[in-house]
């Protein structure tokens, strides 16, 4: 099973703040974002981990070529002490949206299932290890996304959901949706050519994407993790690292 990563952000907000980091390279509980993320990858078996970063990111480009097994360019660079034997595939591009860079991301997930998630996406390990088993396991699904009732967000994507947790839309205001989207997605193959038809309509939002599933009649399965946060400014790092330390959860909390 193949992972990826969308960390092609601006961090703007973070940098407005004063933070001097690149944005996946932002600390909690003492490790990078980045480095959180293919731990736990790593942990629930990813053959490979696809990431893609912009151009100007030298700093998160530096990191992941000094301490992991890198394939750029589509050659093969190790690391002398690597922190993950899973190999990470990194791609440098200019994407104009999180959509577009998730499809330079897809073209390398040749997987039957494969997950993907954002570089600020904070969850605990538990949720995301049995997130992942329901995502193996499939159930005819489409796709399986991550979702919560934990809002704490400038922009929710609001989530309708079934009883049996059936994804029945997205939608930019509330209405009676308890759920917004956690920015976790899983996905079987079945889901990419919808993603190509965005691409080729210049459709430019991640969300626009997630409704063009529903409307092309695909199967998509909700998972609720109890709360995710997703560290855009400076206050959600210690909003991440307090949830953590409350699940007992962090590899360094």
């Amino acid at each position: 099973m193949k992972f990826g990563i969308i960390a092609a952000g601006l961090g703007s907000r973070l940098a407005s703040e004063g933070s001097t980091m690149s944005k996946p390279m932002v600390r909690i509980c003492g490790e990078p974002m980045i480095d959180r993320l293919i731990r736990i990858f790593a942990s629930d078996g990813a053959d490979e981990i696809v990431i893609i970063s912009r151009t100007a990111d030298k700093q998160l480009q530096g990191h992941l070529t000094s301490f992991y097994n890198v394939i750029r360019d589509g050659e093969l660079h190790k690391a002398e002490n690597a922190l993950a034997e899973v190999p990470v595939r990194l791609l440098v591009k200019e994407t104009p949206s999180s959509m577009h860079s998730f499809y330079e991301i897809s073209k390398y997930l040749s997987d039957d299932v494969y997950c993907v998630t954002t570089t600020d996406t904070v969850f605990s390990e538990q949720d995301f290890s049995a997130y992942v088993g329901r995502l193996r396991d499939g159930n005819g699904a489409d796709g399986v996304f991550g979702i919560t009732p934990y809002i704490d967000d400038e922009s929710p994507l609001y989530v309708s959901v079934s009883d049996d947790r059936r994804i029945l839309g997205f939608y930019d205001e509330r209405a009676d949706c308890q759920y917004v989207s956690a920015g976790i997605y899983g996905f079987r193959s079945s889901a990419i050519n919808i993603l190509e038809d965005c691409i080729a309509k210049g459709i430019m939002r991640m969300r626009s994407f997630q409704r063009a599933l529903i409307s092309g009649g695909r199967n998509l399965e909700a998972f609720v993790f109890p709360k995710v946060i997703d560290v855009d400014h400076i206050s959600d790092i210690a909003k991440a690292e307090a949830m953590l330390y409350e699940n007992k959860d962090g590899h360094s909390c």
